[in-house]
């Protein structure tokens, strides 16, 4: 059974901090964890992925250099830290599984099967 838990959410001030964690239940050694958000009248867009057993990661060039995804593969968890955050950050982020993980790709919604509850990011200026 797949569950999908995200926490570290809130409000932080231009050039802060924050790390969101995605507890996970159900993965596979070729699951992709990606993370997207969606702003207020904004499409979902991708933000970072990796893949749960070799650990490649991927970013989207509006957040590289500034966010890192992790796995603690003890926890099963995977984290967002972002660093340098900016205004334009504020949204609702998503965790998703594409569980199969077999697509070379990784920043196709569609593509992921399972979807976490979202936890707002606001970055105030």
């Amino acid at each position: 059974q797949v569950q999908l838990v995200e926490s570290g959410g809130g409000s932080v001030q231009a050039g802060g901090s924050l790390r969101l964690s995605c507890a996970a239940s159900g993965l596979t050694f070729s699951t992709l964890v990606g993370w997207f958000r969606q702003a207020p009248g904004e499409e979902r867009e991708f933000v970072a992925g990796i893949r749960w057993g070799p650990g490649n990661t991927y970013y989207s060039n509006s957040v590289k250099g500034r966010f890192t995804i992790s796995r603690a593969n003890a926890k099963i968890t995977v984290y967002l830290q972002m660093n340098s955050l900016k205004p334009e950050d504020t949204a609702v982020y998503f965790c998703a599984l594409d569980l199969d993980g077999s697509r070379t790709s990784y920043g196709a919604e569609d593509q992921y099967d399972y979807w976490g509850q979202g936890t707002q990011v606001t970055v105030s200026s």
